[in-house]
């Protein structure tokens, strides 16, 4: 089993930065490949980032968010970061991180484990 909590969520204005954090629980954190996704009301939910699970961990973006967004990993804290630059008013959405074994997935439907979301608010 993994909990997953997320926070760093707020209210920023286009332009600004904000970064996220997912901690996890367990000692397995390390076998876990983590994501980040997004949904907006209405929408369905969307892939923003994935790390892979090893120590060189392969990263990967979605295409709204590449360039600005960047997802790193401290295995030593069990945490999972969401660093997000150059925020839009389009980003606004609730963000959750997600986990799976091994390697990252760019569909939400391959994660078994989800944290609660936090909600990320950009002003124009």
């Amino acid at each position: 089993q993994v909990q997953l909590v997320e926070s760093g969520g707020g209210l920023v204005q286009a332009g600004g930065s904000l970064r996220l954090s997912c901690a996890a629980s367990g000692r397995t954190f390390t076998r876990y490949a983590m994501g980040w996704f997004r949904q907006a009301p209405g929408k369905e939910r969307e892939f923003v980032a994935g790390i892979s699970s090893w120590t060189d961990a392969g990263t990967d973006y979605g295409d709204p968010v590449k360039g600005r967004f960047t997802i790193s990993r401290d295995n030593a804290k069990n945490t999972v970061y969401l660093q997000m630059n150059s925020l839009k008013p389009e980003d606004t959405s609730d963000y959750y991180c997600a986990a799976r074994l091994t390697t990252y997935s760019k569909s939400s439907r391959a994660y078994d484990y989800w944290g609660q979301g936090t909600q990320v608010t950009v002003s124009s």
